[in-house]
């Protein structure tokens, strides 16, 4: 068939798709762009640039942006942020061209840890607080397709992608490689070990420097678009994407490598007396790991060279998972709540019931991933059936926990089951904003809680509207209070709910006294 310009490149694409299959990849790019709005977009290429290469973070800065998403690591966290800074900073002075005395030996990293303690998480969140482009693979998904190097340089061309086509901001990008243990090969392997060698020696030339054409020579619609290039400029343009300053950060589990670090140090030299580590004595095995470890475990000595930085993430507890749980900002409650939130229905979540989740997810021994596995487990008929029926919040105790469905059926027989105690929690959230506001402490007893649900409920109304609807206007008295009472906590019984007015100008008449 003769390629022309009636085929615009969306044509081109279902042409292609139709004629060589779905398995092939098509990416023929979009309509070409009229100069004016080639060079906004030139524009807003280069400032994105210029904003991440500005970097002026400090260790510092990276871990405790860290500490907000990721429970515990702490060396890990520093480790990665002094090593990232180190990079990044490298990267400032080539760009001012004042890197040139020195060879500078490029920061790969390894991170060693097992399933779910959170090493794409840290590194996920270091690409998005710098801005730079980010790509993540499994390490397996190449060993699978042996000696085809054009698949391991797609991550690279996948870099361009993910930085919207910028190919100097895609340079500084980072490439992260999980199961990268999956790629050791036995050292005693005869001939060609086309599953893990083969993807590390193509690896080893990606992490070192190399250019890396922006089109596959195997993929055939790019060379399709090549073609229509070359019809419609009369030239081809090579475009290549050069290896020298993206980092390469690679993890595994590393299952059996402690027991090769212990027999080249002999496990008497740290106290160990049983054969199988426990996890502080896992811990002080990593700590000394090395490459000649690494090498026999099955990497290329190269290869194994080629990642000087070595990080280790700790096994996570109970409290550990009750704290990601409980503080994380990326913490998986957050999801469940917006779930059920899509239906109108609020759900709260107790100490004690977080913890019932984090001793259950232990048990599943895969991390924090044990926590999802747990939630959908105990919340799976909650989301089916709740949204059918006039429930409109819960409350995730220990008890329901342990009995999802027996607690299901109750909640279902009695749509209030947990009425009051939400009204409990919002109304604990209301004064927190008043303290915030006005730096007063007013609490409300459990009396008082019990006639605003009644009052509230008589006039047809949500109990906590009905409460804040009751506190507008007495801003300038909370104030006033806020400055008469200092620290002083004031709890509102059942009669002062009826007359907030009088009972607010009585506590300020005992706080001047």
């Amino acid at each position: 068939m003769p390629f022309d310009d009636r085929f615009s490149p969306e044509e081109l694409r279902r042409i292609l798709q139709e004629r060589l299959g779905s398995g092939v990849r098509i990416n023929l790019g979009a309509q070409p762009q009229r100069d004016g709005e080639e060079t906004d977009e030139a524009e807003s290429r280069r400032r994105k640039r210029e904003e991440v290469l500005r970097f002026d973070f400090k260790p510092s800065d990276i871990k405790k942006y860290l500490d907000r998403f990721v429970i515990r690591q702490d060396d890990a966290k520093k480790v990665l942020a002094t090593a990232i800074c180190d990079h990044y900073h490298h990267i400032q002075r080539t760009q001012r061209g004042t890197d040139e005395w020195f060879e500078y030996k490029k920061q790969n990293i390894i991170l060693i840890g097992p399933t779910g303690v959170g090493k794409t998480y840290l590194v996920q969140n270091i690409a998005r607080l710098i801005g730079v482009p980010f790509v993540k693979a499994d390490a397996t998904k190449f060993s699978e397709t042996g000696y085809v190097g054009g698949d391991v340089e797609d991550l690279v061309r996948e870099l361009v992608a993910q930085a919207g086509g910028d190919i100097e901001l895609a340079e500084c990008g980072i490439i992260y490689l999980d199961e990268i243990d999956k790629l050791a090969s036995p050292t005693q392997t005869i001939g060609r070990d086309v599953s893990g060698r083969g993807v590390q020696r193509t690896l080893l030339k990606l992490m070192e420097e190399t250019e890396v054409p922006l089109r596959s020579p195997t993929d055939i619609a790019g060379q399709m678009q090549a073609l229509m290039e070359f019809q419609t400029k009369g030239r081809i343009e090579k475009k290549t994407i050069n290896t020298q300053h993206i980092l390469f950060i690679v993890s595994g589990a590393f299952s059996g490598l402690t027991e090769i670090i212990k027999r080249r140090i002999g496990s008497k030299q740290i106290g160990f007396t049983g054969d199988k580590p426990g996890a502080e004595e896992e811990h002080k095995l990593f700590e000394k790991v090395r490459a000649a470890d690494f090498i026999e475990y099955g990497f290329e000595a190269e290869f194994a060279g080629r990642l000087p930085v070595v990080v280790h993430c700790e096994a996570l507890t109970v409290d550990d998972l009750f704290d990601i749980l409980k503080y994380s900002e990326g913490s998986i409650l957050k999801q469940y709540r917006a779930d059920f939130k899509a239906y109108g229905i609020d759900v709260y979540f107790t100490d004690d019931g977080m913890r019932a989740i984090a001793r259950l997810a232990a048990e599943e021994q895969t991390g924090a991933r044990g926590l999802m596995s747990v939630c959908e487990k105990v919340f799976r008929d909650f989301k089916y059936c709740l949204p059918d029926s006039p429930v409109r919040g819960f409350v995730v105790t220990e008890e329901l926990v342990r009995d999802p469905q027996g607690k299901l059926q109750e909640l279902l027989a009695d749509p209030g089951l947990f009425a009051e105690r939400i009204l409990r929690w919002k109304l604990d959230g209301l004064a927190r904003e008043i303290r915030e506001e006005h730096g007063v402490e007013v609490g409300f007893t459990d009396e008082a809680v019990q006639t605003l649900a009644r009052e509230a409920a008589e006039l047809g109304k949500d109990a906590y509207e009905y409460a804040r609807e009751k506190f507008q206007g007495f801003e300038p008295a909370l104030r006033l209070l806020g400055k008469a009472a200092g620290s002083s906590h004031f709890r509102l019984q059942p009669d002062d709910v009826g007359d907030l007015g009088s009972t607010f100008e009585r506590w300020i008449r005992e706080s001047y006294r």
